[in-house]
């Protein structure tokens, strides 16, 4: 019988305290949902431990599987050359297997709405509302364009209008969003960050909510959050389980 491989959290870092306050909360969460499971967290930068150092260490304590997990909302350029760079660094001990990031998924969707009702929404205000999906921004069209497509879909779950806006690298900004849904006649504007910490580009985000009537949190530790990264992690070790014979 093998044990269970080991999930890595591998997160971006900053030098806002709040960043890693809030994934480590974000990772005692999933441990509170899966009681047996191993799960370390490395950064990227900024941050200690490193991605490289975790893995170092699970290489000399024996351990053989692990699940890599970007905690990123996008297959941008971290998912597609960072993290697979550092990973390919690790001792050859170890098995990697990377999962996919965390977006898009319905789950999120929850994630954010619950964010919004926490801050003063309810249900019945959705159709007069238009919200603003506010997120960090990449000079990644792939990963803007799945913004602008998670912003489709949940316009469809009844909101009066739904409207993509970045902090950085692409438009529009958020005040200019928020400015639109105002002009587009919906009755009160909100403003729902689409990133899982606080940090420069989330407050850049804040700022930009000035004129809307609601602000929503970040995603944080949200328990749907949580759920979605075991199920990322269940979808990497399955043919890892297959190969190993678990």
């Amino acid at each position: 019988m093998h044990s269970k491989p080991v999930l890595l959290v591998i997160a971006h870092g900053s030098r806002d305290p709040r960043h890693a306050a809030t994934v480590h909360a974000l990772v005692r969460r999933v441990r509170s949902l899966r009681p047996g499971l191993r799960v370390e967290t490395g950064f990227l930068d900024f941050n200690i431990p490193s991605v490289h150092g975790v893995l170092e260490a699970l290489a000399a304590e024996g351990v053989r599987d692990v699940v890599a997990l970007p905690l990123l909302l996008t297959r941008a350029f971290h998912a597609k050359a960072d993290i697979p760079a550092v990973l390919r660094d690790a001792s050859p001990r170890l098995r990697i297997r990377q999962a996919e990031v965390l977006g898009p998924s319905p789950l999120l969707l929850q994630a954010l709405e619950r964010r919004l009702y926490e801050a003063g929404l309810t249900p019945a205000d959705k159709s007069s509302t238009g919200v603003v999906l506010a997120s960090a921004g990449s000079t990644d069209p792939e990963a803007i364009a799945v913004i602008a497509d998670v912003a489709r879909e949940w316009r469809h779950t009844g909101w009066c209008a739904v409207r993509p806006a970045f902090a950085s690298a692409s438009l529009p900004r958020t005040e200019d969003a928020v400015r639109e849904l105002r002009e587009r006649g919906c009755e009160r504007v909100a403003v729902a960050p689409y990133v899982l910490a606080p940090g420069f580009l989330p407050d850049r985000i804040a700022r930009g909510a000035a004129e809307a009537d609601v602000l929503a949190k970040v995603l944080g530790p949200a328990p749907e959050v949580a759920r979605l990264l075991l199920r990322r992690y269940d979808a990497a070790r399955t043919p890892m389980r297959a190969a190993v014979g678990a």
